[in-house]
Formats: C-alpha cells, structure tokens, sequence
C-alpha cells in the first residue's frame, strides 16, 4: 500500500509525543483546567500535577525539584541562563565564553548583549565540531562571568566535552550553561556528573508538546528574572503555568528515565543501517561531524555535486533537513559546517537524517532507495543555486 506521508527522519527538528504523554495531558486539556494559583480544588488539582511533574523532570536530570523551572521552551530557556547570569553577575565582570556552533537561542542572544556592552569570545571547532577544552581555559579572563557551550549539536550531533569544560570553569569560579535540548532522552544527562550550572530543555524534542521547556539552575546560581510579573515558579519565571503542556513533559521525562537504554540502541541502530544503505550506492558521501562522539539518531552527510535543496526535493517521500540554503547569491552555508570547515561541494550537499523512538527498519530501508534514486536522478553535476 502507498504510503500518505513521508518517512519521518527529522527527529532532531520535533518529535511526535509519546503516546503515554498524550494520556497524561488528556484530563489537563479536557477537565484539570484550573489555575495551580488558585486556591480551592481546581487550583489544587493543577498545582499538585506540576509539581509532580517538576519531581519527574528532575529524576530525569539527576537535580533537586526546587531547581527545575519551567518555561515556554528551549530558546526561552537559554535567553532566561544567559541574559539571567549576565545581568546577575554584571558587576564582576561583561565577558561571556560561547562556540561557534552554537543554535542561534544561543548565538542571538550572545550578540544582543553585545549591543549591551558585554564582550563575547567565539571559541572555533576541529573538523569534527568539537571544542577544545584548552581553547576554553584560555580564552578565561578576570572578567569572565559566563560559559555557554550546547550539549549537542542539533546539525551534526557532535556531543562537547562538557563535562571537562565544567570543571575548567569551576576552578576559575565561572558558571557553565549548556543547551541541553538536543541531548536530553538521547543519552544520559545528569547535571551533578556534567558539573553545570545551568541546563535548558526543550519538550518537543524528546516526545513532548512544543510551547514547553525547562530549564535547571544550581541551588545558590544567582539569576536575574527575565520575565516579570506576579511570583510564578518561585518567582524565577512570571505568567500562570502551561499546566497541560507542563505535564506533558514531566511524563516524557519518566518515560524516557524508563526507555533510555532501548531508545538508545534503536536509533543507532537505525542510523548505522542509514548510513550504510546510503554508502553503499553513494561511496562518496561524506559522514560530517564527530564519528564516535555524537548524538545515537543524527546522520549529517554530505553528498557532492549536488546541493541539498534538490535532493531534498527529488525525494519527497523522505523528510529531512538541509545544511545549506539556496539564495540568490549563492549556497549559504550553516555556521556549524562552516565552523568545522566542511569543504564547500560537500557542505552545499549535506542533508541532516535524524532517527527516533517510532521509526522502523522497513522505514529506513524505504529511505535508503528514494535517497539512492534521487541521488542517481540527479547525477553529478555540480554547481552553486541557479
């Protein structure tokens, strides 16, 4: 029978929500509709759920429950951790220590505290997208008040070496953020063994609702609120609670404590017979990040003499995500693959595969023959955006 829609290989972009997640949040969306504020049992009910909740991000993360905020996503967690500690530590120091492969919730938002008289160092990458802890140390000055480096990254998957960069800043008394919105129900992530600071979430990427996120500050981490109002979360973070989408992802976040080792090796397994499905009809593809230390579902290859935006769309039966974009003026290369300095025939041609929890061999096997079909429908010929 004839598949509707494509082959979802995109998980990196959004998942779909878990199943259980889906019956969590039923009775929040249909009945629990009450303010967790409020004072009688509507409110009750609501307050008791997120606080529930708050336990199983936590659990998650190996923190305390008086650590987890919620908020409405990765990009305002990541501007609540930076312009938070920014601000809070202002008077010790304005220099902030971020990469070069940083998502722009990062990226954009070390560039506006430029514009406000904070100082900003970009540390590069290798060819495999991962920092040099030294590189960091370095770049560490008597003014440097924050070190923000992701987890993973969302591209090519390369994992940094946190953990090592954590206790570098430690012995300097520099805090650490990480943008964790990649990595979380992937791999294990456990704040006191990384020795962060500061953590972000993002529900939608690991089988929760869009619209939520979390985000773990170390108890004593002074942080500025960056939006005011009455005293919600503890007074860290303004505006009545998302309870419905909150549960949501308190229960993705049991339920990826519990399928973490088989999340694991379903999606590597999945990327591997990718991967090779793919070389062996492409010899030439290029694999573009870390080979070993990366993200178990994410596939960033290169494919020369084509550009992505065409692949892409002689494939339809596939959904995926371009390294590059086609403009007037030529290919625009991302700024990871630039920042690892991806020969510019493969980095036009790289297309990003994300694995997830609901994919299957067959799937992947379908994949692997519209990749090899598209690929041979369009040849070899070179060539920038027309």
């Amino acid at each position: 029978m004839e598949r509707s829609d494509p082959i979802y290989l995109d998980y990196n972009a959004t998942t779909p929500l878990h199943p259980a997640v889906r019956e969590a949040m039923r009775p929040f969306l249909e009945s629990h509709f009450g303010n967790p504020s409020s004072s009688h049992v509507y409110g009750g009910r609501a307050r008791e759920a997120v606080e529930r909740a708050r336990e199983q991000v936590a659990l998650l993360l190996g923190a305390r429950p008086g650590e987890v905020v919620f908020t409405s996503g990765g990009s305002e967690s990541n501007n609540h951790a930076i312009q938070g500690v920014a601000r809070a530590r202002r008077r010790q120091g304005n220099h902030i220590i971020a990469s070069a492969v940083e998502h722009p919730a990062v990226g954009e938002v070390c560039r506006y505290l430029q514009t406000q008289g904070y100082r900003v160092t970009t540390i590069g990458v290798d060819g495999a997208g991962r920092v040099d802890p030294a590189a960091v140390e370095h770049a560490i000055t008597p003014e440097t008040i924050l070190i923000t480096i992701m987890h993973a990254n969302n591209e090519v998957g390369t994992l940094q070496p946190i953990r090592e960069i954590a206790a570098i800043a430690r012995s300097h008394g520099v805090p650490v953020h990480t943008d964790a919105a990649q990595s979380v129900g992937k791999i294990p992530v456990r704040v006191e063994e990384l020795g962060v600071d500061v953590l972000s979430v993002a529900g939608h990427k690991l089988y929760a609702p869009k619209g939520v996120g979390a985000l773990y500050v170390r108890e004593g981490l002074a942080l500025e609120t960056l939006i005011h109002g009455a005293g919600h979360e503890a007074g860290r973070r303004a505006g009545t609670e998302n309870v419905a989408g909150i549960v949501g992802l308190g229960e993705a976040c049991a339920c990826a404590a519990d399928e973490l080792p088989h999340r694991q090796t379903h999606m590597r397994a999945l990327r591997e017979r990718l991967h090779e499905g793919i070389a062996s009809y492409v010899p030439d593809v290029r694999l573009n990040g870390h080979p070993e230390h990366r993200l178990p579902n994410t596939l960033s290859l290169g494919f020369p003499g084509v550009r992505a935006s065409d692949l892409l769309s002689a494939m339809p039966a596939v959904a995926a995500s371009a390294g590059a974009a086609c403009h007037a003026d030529g290919v625009h290369i991302s700024e990871t693959l630039a920042a690892m300095r991806v020969p510019e025939d493969y980095a036009g041609g790289t297309v990003r595969f994300s694995t997830g929890m609901f994919l299957t061999e067959s799937d992947v096997d379908e994949a692997i023959a519209a990749v090899r079909d598209a690929r041979r429908s369009l040849g070899a010929t070179r060539g920038g955006c027309a």
